[in-house]
């Protein structure tokens, strides 16, 4: 008798879990193992910005942004000569004229004397290109967000000043909400060694770029890195978040243009432990990309991306963009190479996606530390979107 007892309280532990869980992916498909994924053909891959220690003198590079602007594809990263996140962090960025096959000059948008302007992310507007940027002290102490306009005739970025604060940092493209104000997600980061760093957004008033409102999405999970993204739906909003703890994505709704939040919590789909990105095809289908099968546990040596169906907000089918072995690439090849961090955006039936790549550290300089985190080089995926959204 006590082993039913025993039973039946499993059961409804596990009905109450299964209950609990968001709904990112397709509950009546089956979440494929790497070995079953489809490779996506005719990607065009290129380099944006190899590793060149010995030449320029940068170790770390992260956080590759992208985005088209009069007809010029532009693509921007936080670059260090020292270490990961310290004081000497600047946000660097290169220009294509032939649409990602090669680069111009590694041109600087901000940095500053005992302060750290880091990676950051675009927006084209009104025939504007406007940069936003995460900014600290020391080793990411008092983030903020500054704001910067290009000046097309100078070709010199004007600081348009801190436009949020509250410990936020930007990790994804901003997007006009349909109640005409933009939103920008990232994460609020608290304590750099600890669990206590939920993600946020940071919502405009309307096209006013130089204030941002933060808000925090409510947690109760632990031991969260919360780097995010979002789906954007009309007033419905659903926040994707890294973990930490876990290689499954957290995730959080707004009902209210993300005003307010459900409280975070695991959802369904198997997610590596690095920061994903989101968005919305010109055909209707909502994509994730980062590292997602089943079986996933921490790895970073595949970058996938998720599809839902046209106007659904959960994934059902999932496709390899690369592996860490990839000889008949131009890019780093390497067993160990971890691709990361990916930042996407369309332009005329193609989707173009960054990420970073660590080469498997091969031929990256001895250090201590922060020195060694992320040596990265920088490459750029162009998708054909008919290679992923086709029945």
């Amino acid at each position: 008798m006590k082993s039913v007892f025993l039973w039946i309280g499993f059961l409804c532990s596990f009905q109450s879990f299964a209950q609990e869980v968001f709904p990112l992916w397709d509950t009546t498909v089956n979440m494929p193992e790497l070995n079953k994924i489809p490779i996506i053909e005719n990607v065009e891959f290129s380099v944006i910005k190899p590793f060149e220690f010995s030449k320029d003198g940068y170790r770390f590079l992260h956080g590759v942004a992208l985005i088209w602007h009069k007809d010029k594809l532009y693509a921007s990263f936080g670059h260090n000569k020292n270490g990961e996140n310290t004081v000497s962090e600047e946000a660097n960025y290169r220009v294509s004229e032939d649409g990602g096959k090669t680069w111009g000059p590694v041109k600087t948008i901000g940095r500053g004397d005992n302060v750290a302007v880091s990676h950051g992310e675009f927006l084209s507007y009104n025939g504007e290109l406007w940069a936003f940027h995460g900014e600290y002290d020391g080793i990411m102490e008092k983030l903020r967000v500054r704001a910067f306009l290009l000046n097309e005739k100078t070709d010199v970025w004007e600081d348009k000043g801190i436009v949020a604060r509250n410990n936020f940092w930007p990790l994804a493209a901003p997007e006009k909400m349909d109640n005409g104000n933009w939103i920008m997600s990232g994460f609020q980061v608290n304590e750099t060694g600890s669990g206590n760093n939920p993600p946020a957004v940071a919502i405009s008033d309307g096209d006013d770029f130089t204030k941002w409102d933060v808000v925090v999405i409510p947690m109760k999970t632990e031991k969260v890195w919360g780097e995010s993204t979002v789906i954007i739906d009309g007033s419905i909003i659903i926040n994707v978040a890294r973990w930490g703890k876990q290689s499954i994505g957290l995730a959080s709704k707004s009902n209210d243009f993300g005003q307010t939040w459900s409280i975070l919590k695991p959802s369904n789909l198997p997610m590596t432990t690095s920061k994903p990105y989101t968005g919305q095809l010109s055909s209707g289908e909502y994509y994730l990309i980062g590292t997602t099968f089943n079986g996933v546990n921490k790895t970073r040596n595949t970058l996938t991306i998720a599809i839902s169906r046209p106007g659904e907000l959960f994934f059902s089918k999932v496709f390899v963009i690369r592996h860490s072995v990839f000889p008949e690439g131009v890019g780093e090849s390497h067993p160990q190479a971890a691709l990361a961090y990916p930042h996407a955006v369309e332009y005329q039936g193609k989707l173009y996606v960054g990420y970073s790549n660590s080469g498997g550290k091969v031929g990256r300089p001895i250090g201590k530390g922060r020195d060694t985190w992320n040596n990265n080089s920088a490459e750029l995926a162009i998708i054909p979107i008919e290679m992923i959204t086709s029945p």
